[in-house]
């Protein structure tokens, strides 16, 4: 399999939704919004109930058996020939990149190429496959956007957040200082590396403060966890949300005053 060259494919009319640990955990209204969106696009959207985790802390640890056990239990999730969408470059980064190698020589092989062939991060399905037009409803903003590592070098993604932000008519998304460094959550590596971790972010949270940002959002739950935490604790002024809430937020609710549509 290669993404050489990507194939976007004809809106479907289904597609398989995996969901994400921190999105479960953490930031369910990120997922919520993602259905939303998608179904706004006229997608029935399917949540295969057994999902657990993609296998991808054990993998970056260098547990690859342990990494294929939990990784093997995903496979059989996605029976029909739909997309699978994943709310995290970093997921699918592991699904789609990583499965190939992880299975190589396994009896699993076949289902894990398989797999790893539908599957999309999920802002860029939405922008490229179901060429989503987005009619913003909010209040002025103006918000920075954090890529993470993954939506960038392994999805090849970096250029379908800011196209989305720079359809809503009142939003201004400025950039900050060096956008393509890492925030320092890296999964694993926050824990292993807390100080390297720790300087990185602040240095996010900085550039971000510096750019004129009151807010950010991010493709990534880990990195808006990190990002966000760290603003929070250091008692810095910026909050944050996962690019998918933000969106819907924009789509789905007016601002005050705006009576458009409005039943008495």
């Amino acid at each position: 399999m290669t993404d050489a060259i990507r194939v976007y494919p004809p809106k479907p009319r289904k597609v398989y939704f995996y969901g994400t640990c921190l999105i479960d955990l953490f930031y369910p209204d990120a997922g919520l919004a993602g259905v939303q969106l998608l179904e706004r696009e006229g997608i029935e959207v399917v949540f295969p109930q057994n999902q657990t985790c993609c296998g991808q802390p054990a993998y970056t640890s260098g547990y690859h058996d342990e990494a294929r056990a939990v990784a093997a239990s995903q496979l059989g999730l996605f029976p029909d020939d739909w997309p699978i969408v994943v709310p995290s470059g970093s997921c699918g980064g592991m699904m789609r990149k990583h499965y190939p190698d992880l299975f190589r020589g396994t009896p699993q092989a076949d289902s894990a190429n398989a797999v790893a062939g539908r599957v999309w991060e999920l802002t860029d399905f939405l922008l490229n496959v179901c060429h989503i037009k987005l009619d913003d409803l909010g209040e002025p903003t103006t918000v920075a956007l954090h890529t993470s590592c993954s939506a960038r070098r392994e999805m090849g993604v970096a250029d379908v957040g800011p196209r989305l932000l720079d359809q809503l008519k009142n939003v201004t998304r400025v950039e900050q200082a060096r956008p393509e460094e890492c925030c320092g959550f890296g999964g694993t590596f926050a824990v292993r590396h807390p100080e390297i971790s720790g300087a990185m972010v602040t240095d996010k949270v900085e550039s971000m403060i510096t750019a004129g940002a009151p807010e950010f959002v991010t493709t990534d739950c880990g990195c808006l966890m990190n990002i966000a935490g760290c603003a929070e604790k250091a008692e810095r002024p910026l909050t944050g949300q996962h690019i998918l809430s933000f969106l819907w937020q924009r789509v789905s609710t007016p601002a005050p005053g705006n009576d458009d549509g409005a039943q008495s």
